[in-house]
């Protein structure tokens, strides 16, 4: 099986180095998928996961406990 990936972190002075916050994959296995369905897997991944981090940070809802980052429920 092959998948696909994003994952929504803090940013960094590096890239993608930054506390995850999230991430997620997605099933990218099917013969018939095309370039082009490659790349919505991948942005609807990426906008889900931006948007949940983006509003789990606006309700104070992560601590950062160094390169590490909890998230309360």
């Amino acid at each position: 099986m092959k998948i696909i990936g994003a994952t929504a972190h803090y940013v960094a002075a590096d890239l993608d180095e930054g506390p995850i916050i999230e991430q997620a994959v997605g099933d990218a296995s099917g013969h018939e998928h095309t370039p082009e369905r490659f790349q919505e897997i991948g942005r609807d991944l990426r906008s889900h996961r931006a948007a949940r981090a983006v509003r789990w940070h606006a309700e104070r809802r992560i601590l950062l406990d160094g390169q590490r980052s909890v998230i309360l429920s």
